[in-house]
């Protein structure tokens, strides 16, 4: 029997002005449970923006974020905290602690939480050896990898098992190879039940994949078609042009994820 499906996200006539610019202009979209959406623009479409108005580090000028019980129009600020442990975050510069090790960022959220020293023992320990860093658990962000750096962001991201991932041009700074292995990880989390909303504005990276895309330009969203790919997402990885490209890269020539490998 399949899921019954419930918005988890949903966005309504939402316009984000500066002066008068607009930076997004009648923005709707939903996102339901165990979805996976890539959201596609080039730079400066209003992606970025539009995910910080779904967990609501900005307000919309007109118009409205849900996200479960929180609507952006009437929100409290003390609550926000709240909602930001429903939602994951993933960013492009990963936003770790230099201070702390893989394992202290990813309890990190645990801990905010309240949860107890020993499930957060056990939660971080799980997530680690389902992101394949576990070995890292002592290391610093400095000592790691960029994609080893993304990886322990998403870890973090998912910790609190929320029920929507967002992940803003997470590969944007990864070289195929790596961006592929941040793909089949999200891919992993999606399977689990968790809704997943990629900003990215590499076309070519999403569209073999069959998923959802929704194109947005110059704040408008031009084109949302729903395109379900019955099956498991990470087989389609075998056939996209990322695959081509990461199979032209030996690892001699991989310099790293950010400039050097490790």
């Amino acid at each position: 029997m399949e899921q019954d499906q419930r918005i988890i996200v949903g966005v309504y006539h939402l316009s984000k002005t500066f002066g008068r610019h607009f930076s997004l202009q009648d923005i709707n979209l939903q996102v339901v449970n165990g979805e996976f959406v890539f959201l596609v623009g080039p730079s400066g479409a209003g992606k970025s923006t539009l995910l910080r108005m779904i967990y609501m580090d900005d307000v919309p000028s007109s118009g409205q974020v849900v996200v479960g019980p929180y609507i952006s129009t009437k929100v409290k600020r003390r609550t926000i905290p709240d909602l930001r442990r429903r939602i994951g975050i993933v960013f492009q510069d990963f936003r770790l602690l230099e201070d702390k090790t893989v394992f202290e960022n990813v309890a990190l959220p645990l801990k905010v939480a309240g949860v107890g020293l020993g499930d957060v023992k056990h939660r971080v320990t799980d997530i680690l050896m389902r992101v394949g860093l576990y070995h890292k658990r002592h290391d610093f962000p400095h000592e790691l990898s960029g994609g080893e750096q993304q990886r322990v962001a998403i870890a973090r991201a998912v910790s609190n098992q929320p029920s929507v991932l967002l992940a803003d041009e997470p590969t944007g700074n990864l070289d195929p190879v790596v961006t592929r292995s941040i793909l089949e990880l999200l891919f992993k989390i999606n399977a689990g039940g968790t809704a997943v909303l990629m900003a990215t504005h590499d076309l070519d990276l999403v569209k073999s994949f069959g998923q959802r895309i929704i194109y947005l330009e110059s704040g408008r969203v031009v084109k949302d078609k729903d395109m379900i790919y019955m099956g498991d997402l990470r087989d389609k990885l075998a056939g996209s042009k990322l695959s081509e490209k990461a199979e032209r890269l030996s690892d001699h020539d991989i310099t790293g994820d950010g400039g050097q490998r490790r």
